[in-house]
């Protein structure tokens, strides 16, 4: 993690195209290079923010006894017509292609009919019952206009999950279970306290689906927000009827802008039943599986975390996504300076703690601007003004004051 051998290169320059504040700031630090509207690749440093996003869903979704799978992104029209799902008329965001013989082929933008598919030659009894399967995988969404950088693009990288209960009470339990997990998973991200679970339109499965809202000016939809409650009423079912059915006081909800990181929703019997997924019960009798399912947009929590967590010098990731927790900056070409920041950086990487290593030669100027832009949590400075105490200058991302410390106590500091 030497800037001397890293690919990527910063820039001063605001992409002139990009409307959005997380695209231009995640373009100019070098964490993703944008190939057209609403696409974009992943640099080194920006595919390790998106893999410290997918491994903190993963290691909650995971505690929950849930099984990683991985389905294929290219679909079968037939399948889809069994669920009446491939007409453009009912979703209308589908990417489709044709294979070379002609036949019609669609791309991935959500996987309830194959993840059943899948399981229909291993679910028969109710032995079988309940579990649920998910996977972190790019999706493709045919958007109209991609105007919200990361937030809203055209290929993603999303969780999606389904559970299979027996019984509509045993969906319930679970679905209660993931409802206190994405909250838990919205903490670890750092915007817990500004996300709401948000009663939204059920559609036709049930009569509230939940939305996980992330207060935010940049957001696209409007939330009315009981703060003392700690959840909120989507604009879309903002009615009398249904906030006494919910038990909200009008007075007390506050009109708020918000993202969408993720939502949840009941999907009752409908795909199991089209597709032929039943259950014997412990009587002989045959019985519809209830299901759910479960999403949150990896990359889109990588946009609003962008927009969330940045100020007018640049990034400023929360410790558990950034893609290093030290910026280590050597001032001058020194030999012994330049010795002591190398032994720096063995002794913080021997501790297991990430390091990018600014080793380039620039102005100390220079290099503040990168360490700023790039978001890093701390900056490591070796500078001969310390040498002879063996001291080092750390400065947190957030903070204004400076610390002069030895390597103990700065391994302390940051700990």
């Amino acid at each position: 993690m030497r800037l001397t051998k890293l690919v990527t290169r910063t820039s001063k320059m605001v992409p002139s195209e990009e409307e959005s504040k997380n695209a231009q700031l995640l373009i100019r630090a070098g964490y993703v290079h944008k190939e057209m509207s609403g696409v974009y690749s992943y640099l080194p440093l920006g595919k390790i923010v998106l893999d410290n996003i997918a491994n903190i869903v993963r290691e909650e979704i995971n505690k929950t006894g849930a099984f990683e799978v991985q389905m294929s992104s290219l679909q079968s029209r037939e399948l889809w017509e069994k669920t009446g799902r491939w007409d453009d008329k009912l979703v209308d965001n589908w990417f489709k292609t044709k294979l070379a013989n002609g036949q019609e082929l669609g791309l991935g933008l959500t996987h309830e009919e194959p993840v059943i598919n899948s399981l229909l030659p291993f679910v028969s009894s109710y032995k079988d019952l309940p579990f649920a399967v998910y996977q972190v995988q790019t999706k493709f969404r045919n958007e109209i206009r991609a105007k919200s950088g990361l937030m809203r693009s055209r290929e993603l990288l999303m969780k999606d999950q389904y559970s299979f209960s027996k019984s509509e009470d045993d969906h319930k339990k679970y679905y209660e279970e993931m409802a206190d997990v994405y909250l838990k998973i919205y903490s670890r991200f750092g915007v817990g306290d500004i996300t709401y679970r948000t009663y939204a339109d059920g559609g036709i499965f049930s009569e509230f689906s939940d939305e996980f809202q992330t207060l935010s000016e940049v957001g696209e939809d409007t939330i009315y927000v009981d703060e003392e409650k700690r959840i909120a009423i989507n604009k879309e079912v903002y009615k009398d009827d249904v906030l006494k059915k919910l038990g909200l006081d009008k007075s007390k909800l506050v009109e708020r802008k918000a993202v969408e990181v993720g939502n949840i929703f009941s999907l009752g019997t409908k795909y199991t039943k089209e597709l032929g997924l039943d259950y014997i019960d412990e009587n002989g009798k045959k019985q519809d599986i209830v299901m759910g399912c479960y999403g949150i947009g990896v990359s889109r929590m990588m946009g609003l975390l962008a927009e969330h967590f940045s100020d007018e010098k640049g990034l400023s990731w929360p410790k558990e996504v950034a893609p290093a927790i030290v910026y280590l900056i050597n001032i001058g070409n020194d030999s012994e300076v330049v010795k002591a920041a190398d032994e720096a950086y063995d002794e913080l990487t021997a501790k297991g703690i990430k390091v990018i290593y600014d080793d380039r030669d620039l102005r100390p100027g220079e290099k503040f601007a990168d360490a700023d832009l790039l978001g890093i949590p701390y900056r490591v400075v070796v500078s001969e003004k310390n040498l002879a105490e063996k001291k080092y200058e750390l400065k947190a991302r957030n903070e204004d004051s400076l610390h002069i410390l030895s390597m103990q106590e700065l391994l302390k500091y940051i700990a």
